[in-house]
């Protein structure tokens, strides 16, 4: 049974620019973005002068957030942006503040994202109706 490749049922490309992004990619980009969100903690927590677990909350937050206002509002997170991604709507347009907020929300549950489609699509993204795609 032919199931198609990854995206052709919402009519992107194969491959190339607009093509729905592999794991690899999407891997490297979530790698990028925690190692910001740590960072950034870290300033927070030694700021704060707060324990390990407080300073392990912080650090998802900071991930949230930024992935919230950065989808939101520019449609990528530095992470995705250095790994050559970009998350958009299924129609192609931008994912918007309210569905960035949703899409974050189910990512920092964890479970959510590692739950994926034959499209490779998390259910944060089925939940928000988006897609990553390469540039």
């Amino acid at each position: 049974m032919d199931l198609g490749y990854p995206g052709e049922r919402m009519g992107l490309p194969r491959e190339g620019t607009g093509s729905a992004a592999g794991y690899g990619r999407r891997l490297g980009a979530l790698v990028i973005d925690w190692l910001i969100a740590l960072a950034v903690a870290a300033v927070l927590a030694g700021a704060l002068h707060v324990g390990p677990q407080t300073r392990s909350l912080i650090t998802l937050l900071v991930f949230g957030v930024m992935a919230w206002l950065l989808i939101g509002s520019i449609g990528t997170t530095v992470g995705k942006r250095l790994c050559g991604l970009r998350v958009v709507r299924v129609d192609g347009g931008p994912v918007g503040p309210l569905w960035a907020f949703v899409r974050a929300l189910l990512l920092v549950l964890v479970v959510p994202a590692l739950i994926w489609d034959r499209d490779y699509r998390g259910l944060h993204d089925r939940a928000a109706n988006s897609v990553v795609v390469r540039l």
